[in-house]
């Protein structure tokens, strides 16, 4: 019987599949800060999922960021991009304000700015 459970366990073993992570997983994980044009991406990758999500209209789906820069707040430098769509008929809602971490994580969005 040991000979038994001996086998098994080896069989288990040799055999055993791995677990893996399969396709679609982001493995991207930032340990820095990150340049502009990864904050862009990042951001046009966000519009395209608000719009997908029905949050924002499809015309913002194609804009690029008019501006990208770095801005020191009460809690820290962040990322600040902005898009504006003057197709947006609210002039108060035509700047899209982004805001992400120095290490590219997604904060907020808002027509405000802060």
């Amino acid at each position: 019987m040991s000979k038994f459970v001996s086998a098994l366990l080896i069989s288990f073993a040799l055999f055993a599949t791995p677990a893996l992570a399969g396709a679609g997983h982001d493995h991207s994980h930032s340990h820095g800060p990150v340049k502009s044009d990864v904050i862009a991406k990042k951001a046009k990758d966000k519009i395209t999922a608000l719009v997908k999500a029905k949050k924002l209209a499809v015309s913002w789906a194609l804009l690029e960021p008019t501006t990208i820069d770095q801005k020191n707040y009460s809690k820290g430098p962040e990322w600040l991009v902005t898009f504006n769509n003057p197709k947006v008929e609210d002039i108060k809602k035509q700047t899209l304000f982004m805001f992400y971490s120095l290490d590219g994580h997604y904060i907020a969005a808002n027509y405000s700015g802060s």
